[in-house]
């Protein structure tokens, strides 16, 4: 059932810099936010605005490890209309698109690196990059066909005539 999002920060040199990932569990679609900081704030900042740039129907709910920086995640529902779901701890494997997707950003944002220097764009650039390779897993479309399936599909049923 698309709209269902894992959420994720790719922290940069001392964790002094981040980057949310958002990657949407049908489609394989990743979304990236530039963070000022790893904060609370930041994450209700950043995810909220990303969320709600994604159609209501693709809003469904959000699966985050328990990370600190999710202290706020109440004020994300409440901004967006998501549910915010906790992974157990040291369960990655319960958010398994996103871990998998993350090592896919790291050819791209490399351990140790500043994180602050990449604006919104070059991160938009990066996540389109990502987004228009094939995936096996969806017998070698990329992810960006697949969410513009759904979103058609989710069209058509709103659409038609009954």
């Amino acid at each position: 059932m698309p709209g269902h999002w894992e959420r994720d920060l790719i922290k940069g040199k001392n964790n002094a810099s981040a980057v949310g990932t958002l990657v949407e569990r049908t489609s394989g679609y990743l979304i990236l936010v530039k963070m000022n900081d790893a904060t609370a704030t930041s994450a209700v900042k950043g995810f909220s605005a990303a969320l709600n740039g994604m159609p209501l129907k693709l809003r469904k709910s959000m699966t985050y490890d328990q990370g600190k920086e999710m202290a706020k995640h109440a004020e994300i529902t409440q901004r967006t209309g998501v549910a915010i779901y906790f992974c157990d701890p040291h369960s990655p494997w319960q958010r398994g698109s996103n871990e998998n997707i993350n090592g896919l950003i790291r050819q791209y944002l490399p351990k140790g690196t500043d994180l602050t220097v990449h604006s919104q764009e070059q991160l938009d650039a990066i996540a389109y990059e990502l987004n228009i390779r094939p995936r096996q897993r969806f017998e070698y479309r990329c992810p960006i066909e697949v969410i513009s399936d759904v979103m058609a599909q989710e069209y058509n049923d709103t659409t038609s005539v009954q």
